[in-house]
């Protein structure tokens, strides 16, 4: 039996009670909210709450939101999550996991499908969110509507938010200059150069992937060379598999990453403050971006909530404040174009020598199908 049919089965059971009983009145608007979570779990614009006020007006009533894998340092998703909460004070917002990779945040609504646990939306990279869409609801937000279509899934079951320039970051307080990917080959990066996760499973991680395939001559086609690469880092000792985090960064576990733009830059401003010189480097010709996409869990436990939450992240207010964490937002050229756009944040996002290289969702999915096919078994778990 799907998830639809037993919420209208039990609606019919528990209106029929409230019809032969005089004392059931809660049963009759049980029957009311659950017909009603079923009918926002459809909804597929603003307009079928009648606008948002109406949106608004439903999200508060249920009161919780349940957010997944949204570091507070990670493009200052910290920021937009307190503006939302200044926003809108009748609804708990519930963090889950901050440091979930895609593929976690996936297993997480598999794992927690029919409770009140389950995340309400997620943000993951686009090789997850092509693989995944079996699990999200068609949506698309006011704000959205203004997206090139050519960034943008056909369905509407996820979209693009935000990007960086993926780059290397490195102690060089302890370490030195790096001027070529050849440096992390040295014996004085023993243990500490690490990729942020596994590359078929979290976005970062890939797009580090990427980014190491084409310092070493490969491309889109070829990406023998990356993990010859990886592999030869690993033969030597310096690759380090852990999870990347603050933590492991500040006690210098991992002290070489591989990450987006704006993750360095929070690293950067909170490490200055230790007196380390977090430095950060774009090798020329290997400049990849990719948009992370948000996507709402078509079994949201709240899924007003959940939809009034990607309408909040599609505003000026939200896209501003992922540039002040070093990201580029989806509608940074829109918003220049309406004259929403900070520009002291614009004046503080890396520069590269030229356009960031992206790939298609089935670019995407052939890459990941490959990783997972030879990663494990030249790396190792």
């Amino acid at each position: 039996m799907n998830k639809k049919f037993s919420l209208m089965a039990g609606a019919a059971i528990l209106v029929s009670a409230s019809l032969g009983l005089t004392a059931c009145g809660g049963s009759a608007a049980n029957a009311e909210s659950a017909a009603d979570k079923m009918k926002y779990q459809a909804a597929v614009s603003v307009d079928d709450f009648g606008g948002m006020e109406g949106l608004e007006k439903a999200a508060k009533a249920e009161g919780q939101l349940n957010l997944i894998a949204l570091p507070h340092d990670w493009s200052n998703w910290g920021g937009v999550i307190e503006a939302f909460k200044k926003k809108y004070p009748e609804i708990t917002v519930n963090e889950q996991n901050p440091n979930a990779s895609s593929k976690e945040e996936i297993d997480a609504i598999k794992t927690n499908a029919g409770t009140d646990k389950a995340p309400d939306t997620v943000d993951v990279g686009l090789a997850v969110a092509v693989d995944s869409t079996q699990y999200f609801a068609a949506y698309e937000t006011q704000g959205a509507a203004k997206i090139d279509p050519k960034l943008k899934n056909k369905d509407k079951l996820f979209t693009p938010d935000y990007t960086g320039v993926m780059s290397l970051g490195w102690n060089k307080t302890k370490y030195g200059d790096v001027k070529s990917i050849e440096d992390l080959k040295d014996p004085k990066f023993a243990g500490v150069v690490s990729l942020n996760g596994k590359p078929a499973e979290a976005g970062a991680a890939f797009n580090g992937f990427i980014m190491a395939n084409l310092a070493n001559g490969g491309d889109l086609q070829n990406l023998q060379p990356g993990l010859d690469f990886f592999k030869e880092l690993k033969s030597l000792g310096n690759l380090n598999t852990i999870d990347v985090t603050s933590a492991t960064i500040d006690s210098g576990q991992t002290a070489a990453v591989f990450d987006w733009s704006y993750n360095q830059i929070s690293t950067r401003d909170r490490l200055k403050g230790q007196g380390v010189d977090w430095s950060v480097i774009v090798f020329p010709g290997t400049e990849v971006g990719s948009y992370y996409q948000q996507a709402i869990n078509k079994e949201a436990p709240h899924p007003a909530a959940a939809r009034l939450w990607q309408e909040f992240l599609y505003t000026p207010e939200a896209q501003n404040l992922w540039m002040k964490g070093g990201a580029m937002p989806v509608l940074m050229e829109q918003m220049e174009k309406d004259g929403t756009i900070d520009a002291e944040a614009k004046a503080t996002l890396i520069e590269t020598s030229q356009p960031p290289l992206t790939y298609s969702p089935d670019d995407s999915a052939r890459i990941t199908t490959w990783l997972q096919q030879n990663w494990d078994k030249a790396i190792g778990n």
